[in-house]
Parts: structure tokens; sequence; C-alpha cells
């Protein structure tokens, strides 16, 4: 098939919309924790490695959902498996809303273990979802769109907060956390009404009534085709350097989570930001963050325009990312908070064009029956760094104070180098696989 084969329609970004928005709430769903955690450890009376604790148990059960919700939705298929995944995320992000104080951290510990595991399908249907309806030259581009949805909802969640959350004694700490449950409500009914257009819109390709043929053309235009088998088994998937070079750069997802989880309580402590007025930093924070996503997604599909190598073309796109992040190092040791804000903004606009080029690095190796299962093992990968990052963490601020935020942000600026040369040793090429995991020859 033709590299210069034009698309005969545009179905196939109605279907990127519907990824962009169970992102959305996926992200609004799970911030809504990092926002209120400043509050909520004053309300409950937790320590910090309470709420250390309470993330663990999320990042525990994301991680163990990562694993069984990749093969799930590879057998299911994204239609279903996409359901499954929203539906359980969505009733236990509600749970949250019934927990009462003298049951606060075992019960906030069960509501994010269901929340963790059924939020860690989003990201391997979403991919899946982009190899099966996006070329090859496009994927990188449609998943930053989708990924950049991460911000929408990280976002969105503090302006929901400061609009219906509030102490009654008005000053932080004083009286009762007022409607603190209301925010934890509000995704079921979204979650809802993504289902029914989910279920309406969704077929593969080459099942779907409305899809033009010259549209279903160009989406298989640069794909090898594909057997119709049973997906690949993890003991066949396992093995693969180039599945454990995706796990390893996933690694950083635990950078990303520091950000979502504690940032909130940094800039509470750091720059006595208020419940009232953290909408303001969050939203330059994440408005920067989606910008880098974007433009990560564009950026290595340009220099595939240009002939370079699909190699050649994510790896630069991601040493400019981890260039990009490096000054996040310093966030600890500024006065003056809006230099703060931008430089999390920067070192979150980095991931996030990171964070697009790997999960496309799947789609690229990978044939489309296992990308779901690969991007569920490094995502467990992802899950555990954060786990041992967050419980360190509130270990370090309860017995060192703030300044174990200096040697997070400088971990957090630091990695991405290191991690980049390490996925370079393990996959110093990216040919695809085919069918049986064999390499082929581009």
């Amino acid at each position: 098939m033709s590299d210069s084969l034009k698309p005969a329609g545009r179905y196939r970004y109605r279907i990127l919309a519907l990824l962009f928005a169970a992102t959305s709430i996926n992200y609004f769903d799970r911030s809504l924790m990092g926002i209120l955690s400043p509050e909520l450890i004053e309300w409950f009376g937790w320590t910090n490695a309470d709420y250390g604790k309470i993330l663990v148990a999320f990042q525990i059960a994301y991680a163990i959902g990562m694993l069984s919700m990749g093969g799930i939705i590879d057998r299911l298929g994204t239609r279903k498996g996409y359901v499954l995944s929203i539906g359980i995320w969505s009733l236990c992000g509600m749970l949250h809303a019934t927990i009462g104080r003298g049951f606060s951290l075992i019960g906030f510990s069960l509501a994010r273990f269901g929340l963790g595991f059924g939020e860690s399908g989003n990201f391997p249907a979403a991919i899946k979802t982009t190899a099966e309806w996006f070329p090859k030259k496009e994927r990188a581009f449609a998943t930053g769109i989708f990924n950049a949805a991460t911000s929408i909802g990280a976002i969105a969640a503090p302006l929901v907060i400061a609009a219906c959350v509030s102490w009654s004694g008005g000053e932080r700490g004083q009286g009762e956390l007022m409607h603190w449950r209301y925010p934890f409500l509000i995704t079921g009914a979204l979650s809802a009404i993504w289902v029914i257009l989910w279920l309406k819109t969704y077929r593969k390709p080459e099942e779907h009534p409305k899809l033009p043929a010259g549209e279903l053309a160009y989406i298989n235009s640069d794909s090898v085709t594909e057997a119709k088998v049973t997906p690949l088994s993890w003991s066949k998937v396992l093995p693969k350097r180039q599945t454990w070079a995706f796990a390893l750069a996933k690694v950083t997802d635990a950078v990303w989570w520091f950000y979502l989880f504690w940032g909130a309580i940094f800039l509470a402590r750091k720059f006595e930001v208020d419940i009232k007025h953290m909408g303001a930093p969050f939203f330059v924070i994440y408005a920067i963050a989606d910008t880098g996503s974007i433009f990560g997604g564009w950026l290595s599909g340009n220099f595939l325009g240009r002939g370079w190598s699909t190699n050649k073309a994510r790896k630069m796109t991601l040493l400019i990312c981890a260039l990009m992040i490096l000054p996040v190092c310093y966030v600890a040791v500024t006065d003056i908070k809006w230099v703060a804000i931008v430089l999390i903004g920067i070192g979150a606009a980095g991931h996030q064009a990171w964070s697009a080029n790997i999960f496309t690095l799947v789609s690229d190796v990978f044939p489309k029956k296992a990308t779901a299962s690969v991007v569920g093992i490094g995502g467990m990968v992802g899950a555990l760094a954060g786990m041992v990052s967050s419980y360190a963490l509130g270990k370090a601020l309860d017995e060192a104070g703030n300044t174990g935020f200096f040697w997070a942000f400088l971990v957090a600026g630091s990695a991405y180098l290191v991690i980049l040369g390490l996925v370079h040793l393990l996959m110093p090429h990216m040919n695809p696989l085919d069918d049986n995991l064999d390499p082929v020859e581009e």
C-alpha cells in the first residue's frame, strides 16, 4: 500500500474524541485525592506516611490491574474491555464519598485500591484502540491528543473542588470540611454518558458500517497485515527485550504521580496555597503539560515525515523531552512561587511528550494483538515505581520535613536521561515484530 494514500474520511477522529473524553474522566477522578490531600490530611488527622499508604493501595491495585486488564482487553476487545474498566473505576470513585472519619484510613485505602484496578484499563484500551484506528504515521499524534486529556482532568479537579469544598470555620483546619464528598460523585454521571456513546459509536474498523472503504485502506496503509489468531500469552511477550525497554521507560510514571498526588501538598507547605487558590497553579501546570503532549506527538511524526527511521525519530524526540525536564531539579530550591509552578509545568510537559512517544513505541514494534498486554506490563512496572516513591516520600516528609521535596524534585528532573540511555541499550533498533514476535524488516 502506498504511503502517499490520502485519507478518504475522518471517522477515526470520532473514536479519538471518545478516548480523549474517557481519559479526561479518568484523570479527573484520579486527581481528586491529590488536590484534596492537604485538607483531607488535616480533617482526618493522617500523617504523611498514612497518606503515602493510601497512595500505595492505589498503586498496588494499578500494578495488578495493568497486568490483568491488559490481557483482559486483548481477549475481550476494546469495546467490552473499556466499558468494564470505566464501570469499575466509577463505582469505586463514588465509594470514596461514603467513608466516615472513624474508618478513614482503611476506607480510603480500599476505595483507592478499587479505583486503581479499574483505572488501570484506560491506557491499555486506548493504546490498543489507537493501533486499530490509526496508521503508524499518525499514532504518536493521536496518542498525544488523548494523552493531553490527562491534563484536562487534572485542571478540572481543582476548579470543581474550589467551587464546592470549604471549611465551615473559614480558615483551613478550622471547623468542618464541608461538601468534600461531592466531587467524588460527579464522575458516575459522566461515566454513564460516556459508556452510552462508546457502545453506540465503537466497532473495529473492518467491522464498522459507517467507515468509508477509503479511510479503512488509509488506516491499514502502513501496517503489517496480521492473522486473526488468539492474543499472545504473557509467556511469549515477557521474554522480549522490547517489552522491558517499554517497561523501563514507564518507570517515569512515578514522576507524573508525584506531581499529581503530592503537588498540592508541596504548594500548600512551601507557598501556603490553600484549597480556594489551588486552581490557578494547577491550570498553569497542566495547560503547559497539554502543550507538551501534543507537541511531542507532532514532533516525532514530523521527523518521520522527513524520512527519518522510526528508531531515530522516536529516540530523538525522547532525548529532547529528557533535556527539557532537567530544570525541574531546581523547583524545591526556588522561593518564587510562579517560577516553581512554571518549572513543574515544563517538567510535566516534557513528561507528557515522553509518555506519548513511549506509548507509540509499543504499537510501532508489537503486533496489535499484543499491544494491550505490553502496555499493561509496562504500566505495572510504572505503578510499582510510583508505589515505592510514594511510600518513601511520605516517610521522608514525616522524618525530615520538607527536605524530602528537594530529593524528590532532583530525581524527577534527572531520571529521564538515565532511563533513555538504558532503553537504548535494551533496544538499539526498533524493528517491528510479526505475529510470532520475530523481527521483520521495514
